[in-house]
């Protein structure tokens, strides 16, 4: 008979779970993109100020991408103590460090008040966000696909994913309703900080909520199954077995990645610098869009447990593939209805590949290796992908002048992803239970299982 630590949840137990994880992983992606928002439209101004609005925001870009740089490193610290001691311990600190670095931002000094000193400090807490960052993702899908079982897998570990539109919502929200209010004066004066020192609020409330949460029954069991034995670092065995695994991750998510960071982040400079438009313009069209690819991409994880993780994800990223011309071309009608409706569209195509993403990663390590596994592949993706596109965008624009070198680019990264997972192995319906391997399975008894072969044939 079952144990109460393994026996499966309930439902309202899942619903607890899920809603712990969804609230404080749009509390982390918060802190995150309002970072990379204030870069498109503040951080230029107040800490890296030039002659050349685009050089100005292509060096707040770059601090933008260094918080990415961190994140592998998150990764591997995290991953390797949510191997050893737990999903819920890491959870909780990822949150405390992300929420402390965020309401600090907001308290700093700006250039004209302590000269480079402001963005050296900038510099610093944009990579303790990386680093905590880099150890959310993997320990906020785990703690969700490690509790319920194989059958809705791809849609309660989807609600996860909706904290990134979630997070990005409410603070674009939060930007778009001070910049509404108050004069452009106001707002680099002093408004810019409201948003950052909220972080402070919602930590505590997601705090309250993550601690909450039970620890993984599947990590719990496999724990005990290792009791006294000694298997090496997650981290290296992850390489040593199952680095085919972590390339398609990364190939997974190269697409999806670029493409969010392009359709957000880098839509605020190309609608405010090269097309001269009002900054509420390209908010606003990001909150409707956010509003909805908030609500869908757990759709699209239902979906996916119904016909698979591979069919829809390359959903996602043929359309985003041929999106990507059809995208700037509305943009640049300047009608805000045209705008809207063209971040919307890329965004609902962005869920597709994004929506599986966390029972497909979680389903291709085995749970002795899970958290560091789905940590560095999805975090490495992050350095090649998400925190090169915006400066990638950026420079393309400057250089050419034309959205289409940018749309090329939005392309060529959907061909990636669709490629990586044309020839990956589906995952749905695999048993997270029974997924005990390397060393401390061989020590129990039984022959240890090669990690799956997630780089194969199609199933």
């Amino acid at each position: 008979m079952a144990s109460p630590r393994t026996a499966p949840p309930t439902t309202g137990s899942i619903k607890r779970i899920v809603a712990a994880s969804l609230i404080g992983t749009t509390i982390e992606w918060y802190d995150f993109f309002l970072y990379g928002t204030a870069a498109a439209l503040v951080f230029n101004k107040l800490f890296f100020p030039t002659g050349d609005p685009l050089t100005g925001t292509l060096i707040a870009f770059i601090t933008y991408a260094i918080g990415f740089l961190a994140r592998p490193l998150g990764g591997v610290v995290f991953g390797h103590f949510g191997d050893k001691v737990g999903r819920k311990k890491l959870l909780v600190l990822s949150l405390l460090m992300m929420g402390g670095a965020t309401f600090a931002m907001g308290l700093l000094p700006t250039y004209a008040s302590i000269g480079v000193g402001a963005p050296v400090l900038l510099t610093v807490l944009r990579l303790v966000q990386g680093f905590a960052l880099g150890g959310e993702w993997g320990g906020a899908v785990l703690i969700v696909s490690e509790h319920g079982g194989a059958e809705h897998r791809g849609f309660w570990a989807s609600w996860p994913q909706s904290g990134a539109p979630g997070g990005n919502l409410l603070a674009t929200g939060v930007l778009a309703l001070l910049a509404g209010v108050q004069s452009d004066a106001a707002f680099l004066a002093w408004g810019w900080r409201v948003p950052f020192l909220l972080s402070g609020v919602l930590v505590i409330v997601g705090l309250w909520i993550r601690l909450s949460v039970s620890e993984s029954p599947v990590f719990l069991a496999a724990r005990a199954a290792r009791q006294g034995r000694e298997d090496g670092a997650p981290v290296v065995q992850v390489f040593r077995r199952g680095w085919r695994q972590v390339l398609t991750a990364i190939g997974t998510r190269f697409g999806e990645n670029i493409s969010y960071y392009v359709l957000t982040s880098f839509l605020l400079v190309y609608v405010t610098v090269h097309l001269g438009l009002a900054k509420s313009t390209a908010l606003n069209a990001v909150l409707i869009g956010s509003a909805v690819h908030f609500v869908t991409i757990p759709a699209w994880g239902a979906l996916s447990d119904r016909i698979g993780r591979r069919p829809v994800t390359l959903i996602g990223s043929v359309g985003m593939a041929l999106w990507a011309f059809a995208f700037f071309a509305l943009v640049d009608s300047k009608s805000f209805a045209v705008i809207t409706v063209a971040v919307t569209a890329g965004l609902l195509l962005h869920g597709a590949m994004y929506g599986p993403q966390a029972a497909f990663v979680s389903e291709m390590f085995d749970t002795d290796v899970r958290y560091s596994g789905a940590s560095m592949g999805s975090q490495l993706a992050s350095i090649v992908a998400g925190a090169l596109a915006p400066l990638i965008a950026v420079e393309l624009l400057k250089d050419y002048g034309s959205s289409v070198p940018v749309s090329l680019y939005l392309c060529a990264a959907a061909v990636v992803t669709t490629l990586t997972v044309a020839f990956a192995r589906e995952t749905r319906g695999r048993d997270l239970t029974k997924a005990a391997t390397g060393p401390a399975a061989a020590a129990a008894g039984g022959r240890a299982a090669p990690l799956p072969a997630a780089l194969d044939h199609p199933a």
